[in-house]
């Protein structure tokens, strides 16, 4: 799985986002999707703060606390349906289930990786300019590096029926996750199926988690 491997490093970049040192903004002064993410972010960084002891000596606290703070923040059924394409279509409702299951455990256990390894970078907000009643929304932003180019990134969100700004993609660099997953789960569809991706997933978790 070479080439889920290289998207599960990118992500670790990507999903951190949510929780880094935000430039100084008060969240009432953002369009409702950026105020989230700001909200989030102050929440699971003051969580770290407040926990750290516990952390040094308990790092799986790290789970409970991404479960809690920042995974509401995410429509995995929607983010399973990008990334598996047509593969989504074809599987029945079991095998649907279970990818939702061991994509959303996957997503949860690289972020509680990143949040480990969380080093004080700076994520800047920058103008928005979607139309918010559309419901569907990106939120652009950079991420300011001590040494070396600001790397672009932005948040794909859509308001759900509820009313809530639901993360469903985010691009580094104008490259989609959802669609390097896509490419990656499809190519591991062909060689050997749907349940063998499930397989590797879930096995992929068990190592993460140990």
């Amino acid at each position: 799985m070479t080439m889920l491997v290289k998207t599960m490093q990118s992500i670790m970049l990507a999903l951190s986002v949510m929780m880094m040192s935000f430039s100084p903004a008060g969240a009432e002064e953002m369009p409702a999707p950026q105020a989230q993410v700001k909200q989030a972010s102050d929440k699971m960084l003051a969580a770290l703060a407040e926990n750290k002891t516990e952390l040094e000596t308990n790092p799986d606290k790290i789970y409970e606390l991404v479960e809690d703070i920042l995974m509401p923040h995410f429509d995995f059924e929607k983010m399973s349906k990008l990334a598996l394409g047509k593969n989504w279509r074809s599987a029945d409702d079991k095998q649907q289930a279970r990818f939702v299951d061991e994509f959303r455990l996957l997503l949860i256990r690289t972020y509680s990786t990143a949040m480990l390894e969380y080093t004080d970078e700076e994520i800047r907000f920058l103008p928005f300019r979607d139309d918010l009643s559309r419901k569907r929304v990106s939120v652009p932003m950079e991420v300011v590096q001590p040494a070396g180019p600001s790397i672009p990134m932005s948040l794909s969100l859509y308001q759900n029926k509820g009313g809530d700004w639901k993360v469903y993609d985010v691009k580094i660099d104008g490259i989609s996750l959802v669609t390097n997953y896509r490419s990656s789960f499809a190519n591991e569809i062909r060689k050997g199926g749907m349940d063998k991706l499930i397989e590797d997933l879930s096995e992929r978790n068990a190592k993460i988690k140990a």
